[in-house]
């Protein structure tokens, strides 16, 4: 067993947006890829709407319990964009203009001819003592307060932050994964699984099922940080589909 500590994330989704419908969430998936390739454990998402108290009620409770939470969305020119003053409000410090995000902004609009205006320079808001997240795609920064990591919700610059933050954090032993192909359902597969995975209990074994040519299949899919575990998961399973596929045989 590896002695190295594992650290823990959760994902605060912020937008009206993503409650309604109207704009699906790409954000969730790419932060639990990066996070799985570099050992933390996405634990915890939590969508919530533009709303002061629901965001601050959701970050206290969040950041109390995981190593680090991640935001996405509610850092734009407009009204509804209180995620800055939210997480200054959990924080309990006041939401400031950043001198360094006023320049950055201003310089970026001036060169493209653009005024910069009071509803532009609310992106440059930030709490005191925040730190920078650079933003290499359209400039305004996201950042960082205590174990808070706040990003954009576009998802092209949500990726570009998120690629500056991963460096930067302590990650832990990257887990393992290999995928089992079962020809039989869950229905058939589900009992026997739920054994396996009592008696592995240093593995996560997920089943995604399949629907193909009027049949159920399913992939399932082995997680681990020791390879050992993950190896004699696999041969149970291996063993448990084929016991059923001559109990099948048989019948």
């Amino acid at each position: 067993m590896s002695s190295s500590p594992i650290a823990t994330a959760a994902m605060l989704a912020i937008g009206d947006e993503l409650l309604s419908g109207r704009t699906k969430d790409k954000n969730i998936g790419q932060l639990a890829d990066v996070l799985f390739l570099v050992g933390i454990d996405l634990k915890e998402v939590r969508i919530v709407g533009d709303d002061e108290e629901a965001i601050v009620e959701a970050l206290n409770a969040l950041r109390a319990r995981y190593t680090y939470i991640f935001t996405s969305g509610g850092i734009g020119p407009t009204h509804d964009d209180i995620t800055a003053d939210a997480i200054s409000k959990a924080f309990g410090v006041p939401c400031l203009h950043d001198p360094l995000a006023m320049q950055l902004l201003g310089a970026m609009y001036e060169r493209r001819g653009v005024e910069f205006n009071e509803a532009r320079k609310r992106m440059a808001r930030m709490p005191e003592g925040a730190v920078h997240i650079e933003n290499p795609v359209s400039t305004a920064p996201g950042f960082n307060i205590g174990n808070v990591y706040v990003m954009a919700g576009v998802p092209q610059v949500f990726t570009a932050m998120l690629s500056a933050v991963v460096p930067t954090l302590a990650g832990g032993v990257p887990m393992l994964s290999r995928s089992v192909a079962s020809p039989f359902g869950e229905g058939d597969i589900g009992s026997a699984l739920a054994a396996i995975q009592k008696n592995h209990p240093e593995t996560s074994i997920g089943s995604y099922p399949r629907f193909s040519e009027n049949r159920f299949s399913t992939e399932i899919v082995i997680r681990s940080r020791e390879e050992a575990p993950a190896e004699a998961a696999e041969r149970d399973i291996l063993q448990m589909i084929a016991e059923i596929a001559v109990a099948k045989a048989a019948s």
